[in-house]
């Protein structure tokens, strides 16, 4: 059949071969434009007798029949482009060996204008090798290459201080050298393993010792790679299995992808994020499989393959499959520390398409939270993200993603940003002050059917005089929500209004008291009272609630309970006018490091975007609040 044989061929194409049972170690090589990374390697090659048969000799015919001068760089730079310009333009990858291990060696380019293809080497390596001029010294770059592989978790790093051959092998300068990187290096969390004087054109300490360092003790470069332990294996990690495209094979619709991290096996049971529909697997699939030998039980990471699942549900490419026991985060909101590529600054409100694995879908720019200077790590604030500038920024979707926290799975908790048709950033996620929504959004109750009133809702509000609804105060603690809302209850009460307030604290007395402060509690505390304020409204209440509920999501979850009968009202305070107030004494606990994730200070608190209404509590007095609140609600809810 057609389509079953184009689906075996492009389920064919996307087939690898699971590790070689020796170590493998992904270097990334990188530093400053022309502190000579490309003659270090191509040295390293040749000195170590692990270049193909006729490299050398067709490099140095090459250059004899174009009159330049033989360059070890020039076995690295295979590109035409690359040995008129002089510098690296792509990313390289070369397999080396050693008695230890293998080795893939991956040659990332230093120039400024192509940092895109340095972070793409470094983000999928296990350590780095990075190239500092001794001539020159630590440069701007040197300190931004020392930043982005701290920011995509690398922390095996050997430093070459090379060239020493031009500064007659002084141990003075090199001592400068080391101390200053060290410093830097140690300030942002990364500890180089070695820092290593060498000579990438004279071959010093690149595979052989030299005597023109007396003064130095440590390894040559090969001995310190060979240090240099592999990231644990991705097999023993929780499964992540991207789904990259459906094929339909005969009576059977297989899912394809590669397997990321962990394992599993036939009979597993999976879900599938973030629709968190369940199934169990039912075959694995091989194009590779020999025709009458048993059909593989048994999946690990780094292996393409296809699977059958016990009933036919419907997954679509980008969905991400784990175990139930150990899925990933589901969120339309987290944090990023990014590094930004685009030619047009990073605004903020301004959208991009963000890709997760196998997953393209909109974001926007909710906050910009502060620029990095990698050159001293200094921050400061700016509503735009320049090229080559690192930045925290908050990023929203339209849609609940999958992803997982860049610490706690770093191949899934990477994702890269699209600009119309270009890569204009890369970034790394953090979950810290916002919630995992996977409880939120999961429905586990059964055989349930819900109850029809014999009362309907025209007569409750026949017999009030009032429709039912929620008043949903939101602001930062000490903005006055409960204070006007204790007032608001008062006069509607005395004007014959079925009315009754459902307070932060007062909920936590009961309903509630279970939860704690972090920001998965914080959210189920919302998403209970929404509920129940939904019940009240429909039956015929006027509920008005004052608590922080700092999330837009847990938010929109209420608004969605009550449906039209919700009304946002934003109680508006900046956090200096509620630090002054300070009712209860919560800010200065928080600022004295007593309370945790305190909104406003360490926890984010996410403003409505387009309330019914807002109160300004910082400028307006109690009575005025009250009085204008009173008449929405005789606008809105009187009959």
């Amino acid at each position: 059949m057609p389509e079953a044989s184009e689906a075996k061929v492009r389920l064919a194409a996307v087939n690898q071969n699971p590790a070689s049972a020796r170590d493998l170690l992904r270097i990334v090589i990188v530093g400053h434009v022309d502190h000579g990374k490309s003659t270090l390697v191509g040295r390293m090659f040749h000195d170590t007798g692990s270049l193909p048969d006729g490299k050398y000799e067709s490099i140095k015919a090459m250059c004899e029949r174009r009159g330049v001068p033989f360059e070890w760089a020039f076995l690295m730079d295979a590109l035409q482009a690359e040995r008129d310009q002089g510098i690296t333009i792509d990313t390289s990858q070369i397999w080396f060996k050693t008695d230890a291990r293998d080795y893939t060696i991956i040659d990332a380019p230093g120039h400024k204008e192509f940092l895109k293809n340095m972070i793409t080497g470094a983000a999928q390596s296990d350590a780095a090798l990075l190239i500092i001029d001794a001539a020159e010294g630590v440069r701007e770059q040197s300190r931004r290459h020392g930043y982005l592989l701290h920011l995509l978790g690398i922390r095996q790093v050997a430093v070459a201080v090379n060239k020493m051959d031009l500064i007659d092998y002084e141990k003075d300068q090199f001592d400068l050298i080391e101390q200053e990187y060290r410093d830097y290096l140690t300030s942002i969390g990364v500890t180089p393993t070695f820092v290593i004087p060498v000579s990438a054109r004279q071959g010093d300490f690149i595979v052989n010792e030299s005597d023109k360092m007396p003064w130095y003790k440590g390894p040559t470069i090969v001995k310190a790679l060979d240090s240099f332990m592999p990231n644990a294996s991705p097999i023993d990690r929780p499964l992540r299995f991207p789904v990259q495209d459906i094929y339909k094979f005969d009576h059977r619709r297989i899912i394809a992808g590669r397997i990321e991290e962990g394992r599993f096996s036939v009979g597993d049971e999976i879900v599938f994020s973030p629709s968190n529909k369940k199934a169990k697997v039912k075959s694995i699939e091989y194009w590779s499989t020999i025709p009458g030998h048993q059909a593989p039980t048994e999946a690990v990471a780094g292996q393409c393959v296809g699977i059958t699942l016990d009933e036919q549900i419907f997954v679509e490419r980008g969905e991400l499959i784990s175990h139930v026991e150990n899925p990933p985060i589901e969120t339309d909101v987290f944090r990023a520390r990014i590094f930004w590529l685009g030619h047009e600054p990073m605004t903020k409100g301004k959208s991009y398409r963000i890709k997760l694995g196998t997953l393209e879908a909109p974001v926007t720019v909710q906050s910009i939270e502060s620029i990095i200077d990698t050159s001293d790590l200094s921050n400061t604030s700016s509503n735009a993200v320049e090229r080559n500038q690192v930045a925290e920024v908050v990023l929203r979707a339209r849609r609940m993603l999958a992803l997982d926290e860049f610490n706690e799975a770093p191949k899934t908790g990477r994702f890269v940003l699209i600009d119309k048709y270009d890569i204009a950033g890369g970034g790394i996620i953090s979950m810290e002050g916002y919630a995992d929504q996977r409880e939120l959004i999961t429905s586990r109750s059964t055989n349930i059917t819900r109850v029809e009133h014999g009362v309907t809702t025209e007569q409750r509000t026949f017999r009030n005089g009032h429709k039912g609804g929620v008043l949903w105060f939101t602001g930062l603690s000490g903005a006055g929500k409960s204070t006007v809302a204790v007032a608001l209850e008062q006069k509607l009460f005395e004007k014959g209004y079925n009315v009754y307030v459902l307070d932060g604290d007062n909920v936590r007395h009961g309903l509630n008291a279970n939860l704690s402060f972090s920001p998965e509690d914080r959210a189920e505390n919302i998403r209970r009272v929404g509920e129940v304020a939904a019940l009240f409204a429909r039956a015929g209440v006027i509920v008005i609630t004052s608590f922080i509920s700092p999330y837009r999501s847990d938010r929109d979850r209420a608004r969605e309970a009550s449906g039209k009968d919700f009304h946002e009202i934003y109680v508006n305070a900046d956090v200096a006018t509620c630090e002054a107030r300070d009712p209860k004494g919560l800010y200065k606990k928080a600022r004295a490091g007593e309370i945790k994730d305190f909104t406003g200070i360490s926890a984010p608190y996410e403003a409505p975007e387009a309330p019914e209404m807002v109160i300004d509590t910082s400028s307006m007095p109690v009575d005025e609040s009250v009085a204008m609140l009173v008449n929405y609600v005789e606008t809105k809810f009187k009959v």
